[in-house]
């Protein structure tokens, strides 16, 4: 168990399962990718770690960019998202794969997918880490999905208690 401000966490997924399963989402995008050039938008501040280990077991050509969107208040999603950082490289007519740490309401998500959409970008996929299907609220079409959790609030592996715990190599899930 590990005690984060004043909450209990206890292992969820450890990093070896979380690892392997990022690497077979890599070979995925790899083999559906192959011969084009995808420009990874990357959702932070959560999604850093996920990219980090999927974009090392991609080796095909491609392009990096960052998104800093919010809509979390210590353990609950406000459903208002504020976009932080913007987008900055052309989109239009391109192939995107936003990399994502959690779906959960799908409000992130949808508002996010609806700013891009009105750039006219060739296609738009969506990785995330995990996905809540019981906390969905608005429905997202993800392609690569590493794993379908129980609506519970987990922390590691780039999730955040009120900003702590991003550090963990692990997945802990509140006790």
């Amino acid at each position: 168990m590990i005690t984060i401000l004043d909450k209990n966490f206890i292992p969820y997924i450890t990093t070896e399962i979380i690892e392997k399963r990022i690497s077979e989402l890599a070979a995925q995008i790899n083999a559906d990718y192959e011969g084009r050039c995808p420009l990874f938008i990357v959702v932070l501040n959560g999604a850093f770690l996920f990219a980090t280990e999927l974009i090392k077991n991609i080796p095909l050509s491609c392009e990096i960019t960052f998104v800093r969107l919010s809509s979390y208040t210590l353990t609950e999603s406000t459903g208002n998202v504020r976009e932080i950082i913007g987008l900055e490289e052309k989109i239009s007519g391109r192939d995107l794969i936003i990399i994502e740490d959690i779906i959960d309401t799908g409000l992130t998500m949808t508002q996010l997918l609806e700013q891009i959409m009105a750039y006219e970008p060739a296609s738009v996929e969506v990785a995330t880490l995990l996905h809540k299907p019981e906390a969905m609220k608005k429905q997202v079409a993800m392609r690569y999905v590493g794993f379908e959790i129980e609506n519970k609030f987990v922390v590691g592996y780039g999730l955040d208690y009120d900003g702590l715990g991003r550090n963990l190599n692990a997945l802990y899930v509140l006790a």
